[in-house]
C-alpha cells in the first residue's frame, strides 16, 4: 500500500508529534482472513470504521483509496488485529468488539444496531428492521442503509433478506451472501420452497406459536404439527401467537 501524502507531511515535522495524535488522524489498518477469505479492515482510536473483502487480490490496493474517500483519513499499517476481530469474524457475533460508526447517521445507525440482533443462523426480512426502529415506512431506506454498512461481517447485514423469500442484494455480491447464510446453516432452499407456497412464517400447534422459518423455535416443530402461513395476521386468525423469540408481529400483514 503507497504511503499517503499527510502521513508522510507528518513525518517530516520537526518537533514529535504528541503521544496519540497520529491515531487521532490516522487508522490502522490489517488483512485477515473472514469467512469469505481474507478481508481489509481499517480501525481508528475508536474501533473497526471498515471492512471490506475482494474477489479480486489486486483490488485490494484500492482500499486505502475507498477509506479515505469515505473517511478523510489516511491509513498506517497495523501491528496486529484489534482486539475482538478475530473472534467477530469466526462467530459472527462481534458483542466484544469495538466499532466507531462515526460517520453515520442516528438512522444508519439505528439500522445496524438492529441488524445485529439477528442470531446467527437465521435471517429477518427489511421489513421487520424497519419495525425495529420505529419507522414501519422505511422498508427501502433500511435497504439503503445497509448496502452503505461500512462493517459487513461484524454488523451481519446477510441476514437481512426480502420478504418474498428471496436472499436480495449485499455490498459483496449476491452470491457471497447466500454462501455466508449455508454457512451458518440457513436453509435457503427450504426458505426457497416455502415461498413458492407462499408461506413466510411457521406455527406449531403444541406450542400455538408463529415464527419465522429461522427461527430456532420453529426449527424444532416435526412436521406433524407444523402449519404454514402467508402472514402473522392470518396466524393470529387462526389462533396462533406471535413468538417473543423472533418477533415475528413486527413486519406489517
Amino acid at each position: 500500500m503507497n504511503q499517503d501524502p499527510l502521513l508522510s507531511g507528518l513525518a517530516g515535522l520537526v518537533a514529535d508529534a504528541p503521544e496519540g495524535l497520529l491515531d487521532r488522524i490516522a487508522a490502522r489498518w490489517v488483512r485477515v482472513e473472514g469467512p469469505l477469505g481474507e478481508v481489509s479492515v481499517a480501525a481508528t482510536d475508536q474501533g473497526v470504521a471498515f471492512l471490506r473483502h475482494y474477489d479480486d487480490p489486486a483490488a485490494a490496493h484500492g482500499f486505502a483509496a475507498e477509506f479515505r474517500a469515505r473517511f478523510g483519513r489516511p491509513l498506517l499499517p497495523g501491528d496486529r488485529p484489534p482486539a475482538g476481530l478475530m473472534p467477530a469474524l469466526r462467530t459472527g457475533k462481534a458483542a466484544g468488539l469495538r466499532l466507531d460508526l462515526r460517520e453515520l447517521s442516528d438512522f444508519q445507525r439505528d439500522v445496524l444496531t438492529a441488524t445485529q440482533r439477528i442470531p446467527r443462523g437465521e435471517v429477518r426480512p427489511y421489513a421487520w428492521i424497519a419495525r425495529q426502529i420505529g419507522r414501519p415506512g422505511a422498508v427501502r431506506a433500511v435497504g439503503t442503509a445497509l448496502a452503505r454498512n461500512p462493517v459487513p461481517l461484524l454488523v451481519p447485514c446477510h441476514r437481512v433478506v426480502r420478504s418474498d423469500g428471496a436472499a436480495g442484494d449485499y455490498v459483496f455480491g449476491a452470491a457471497a451472501k447466500e454462501r455466508l447464510l449455508r454457512q451458518e446453516g440457513v436453509d435457503l432452499d427450504g426458505l426457497r420452497e416455502l415461498a413458492e407456497a407462499n408461506v413466510f412464517y411457521l406455527a406449531s400447534d403444541t406450542t400455538g406459536i408463529v415464527c419465522f422459518p429461522t427461527c430456532h423455535n420453529a426449527r424444532r416443530i416435526t412436521p406433524r404439527h407444523r402449519h404454514g402461513f402467508r402472514s402473522v395476521a392470518q396466524a393470529e386468525s387462526a389462533g396462533y401467537r406471535a413468538c417473543r423469540t423472533c418477533r415475528p408481529g413486527e413486519v406489517a400483514a
